[in-house]
């Protein structure tokens, strides 16, 4: 998905204008939003594992996890760069 396509899904579904997020290559231990994330990497990539199940994003894929959705995040060696909407 491009970007114009991603700020379509989002206005589609009631989700406010996204901000642009980057992570060094890394982790981030479980931890969980009160919010409800939905992201689209734009460079880079990064793994999201929940419940067991790890999914991997690259350039172009999206993610979307749920308020209070456990969950821990590795960042690829260069790093990650998304655009992100939180719904409250």
């Amino acid at each position: 998905m491009n970007q114009e396509e991603f700020l379509r899904h989002l206005a589609e579904n009631h989700f406010p204008a996204p901000i642009i997020t980057k992570k060094d290559a890394g982790t981030m231990g479980v931890h969980s939003h009160t919010f409800e994330p939905m992201a689209l990497i734009i460079e880079g990539g990064m793994s999201i594992e929940s419940g067991g199940v790890t999914s991997r994003y690259q350039v172009g894929d999206i993610f979307h996890l749920q308020p209070n959705q456990l969950h821990s995040e590795s960042y690829g060696p260069q790093g990650v760069t998304y655009l992100v909407s939180r719904k409250e």
